[in-house]
């Protein structure tokens, strides 16, 4: 590659677009795994939402934890999300 090629970007490809996260259903909640790339592997994070009287809640699940496998954290991520559906149940939104 030329000087010139590097300079302004020729051959340069594009970032792929993440796939969306696909949702699995839990106790009426749907629940996204959607580990975060950080420092030392993935972050576990998960976004959960819930109808309620017609109104659609979400919320945004984060955790310091971090694993070094895409695949894993996304695991652990739907994991933490069960954990925390059952002790807060529709509290989770608010």
């Amino acid at each position: 590659m030329s000087l010139l090629s590097k300079l302004f970007g020729a051959g340069r490809s594009e970032p792929k677009a993440k796939p969306a996260a696909q949702p699995e259903d839990y106790k009426g909640f749907r629940i996204f795994p959607d580990p975060m790339p950080g420092e030392g592997g993935f972050r576990l994070a998960a976004r959960i939402e819930k109808e309620i009287d017609g109104d659609l809640k979400t919320h945004q699940m984060i955790r310091a934890d971090t694993i070094q496998s895409p695949e894993e954290a996304r695991s652990a991520s739907l994991r933490k999300a069960k954990v925390f559906i059952d002790q807060m149940g529709e509290g989770v939104f608010r």
